[in-house]
């Protein structure tokens, strides 16, 4: 074997292993897919969207305003602009969005503008954030048809667009639930959020 054929050789393993890398890279990208929700008080939706088979993390965080790496302090504030939101990775051949949609309205009360439960403002409005046309058109499809569907007379105040930067929240919120088992029941308790959405919901409510 002569020196060139080797070097030809080793180019080419290399080449096979480059595309087999990108090959995984490009496989592991489409085993995952994103989701964001605003539903009120990050830390319940993120509790809420942690339940469901399939989700594989869930980022508390802020979507929807004008300012670069908002504080907690600014957005609650309602100087930026953005809202309270759960970013989702999840994993599409368990879950699909159309489920996860179907979670979301059962976990927020789609009736109230810039409000949920306690928490008054647009940090708190209800809104799903779409990434990519075909999550768009989903959406739309699922409040156009729970208009038609819901077992409540107000009007669905939810707003649907597409998705901005989003910004994770300070560490001390992520988990909270988990973190602070009590501290949360509390709040989640004594904010009625349980209590509205088995009288939107019924039997459907997600809690």
């Amino acid at each position: 074997m002569t020196l060139d054929t080797v070097v030809r050789l080793v180019a080419g393993l290399a080449w096979i292993a480059v595309a087999g890398a990108a090959h995984a890279q490009g496989s592991a990208a489409q085993a995952t897919a994103k989701a964001t929700f605003a539903g009120g008080c990050f830390w319940c939706v993120e509790a809420d969207f942690d339940k469901l088979p399939g989700v594989i993390s869930t980022t508390s965080g802020y979507i929807g305003g004008s300012v670069a790496n908002p504080t907690y302090e600014q957005v609650s504030g309602k100087r930026t602009g953005h809202a309270e939101a759960v970013e989702i990775v999840y994993d599409p051949s368990k879950l699909s969005y159309e489920r996860l949609l179907q979670h979301f309205w059962h976990n927020i009360d789609p009736t109230t503008k810039d409000r949920q439960f306690c928490d008054a403002g647009s940090p708190y409005r209800t809104a799903i954030f779409t990434h990519g046309e075909e999550q768009m058109r989903a959406a739309l499809g699922s409040r156009q048809a729970l208009e038609k569907s819901k077992p409540f007379k107000e009007p669905i105040v939810t707003e649907v667009v597409a998705a901005g930067p989003f910004y994770a929240a300070e560490s001390y919120h992520q988990d909270y639930y988990l973190k602070n088992p009590l501290r949360y029941k509390y709040y989640r308790t004594s904010c009625g959020r349980d209590a509205r959405l088995k009288a939107l919901w019924g039997a459907q409510a997600g809690h």
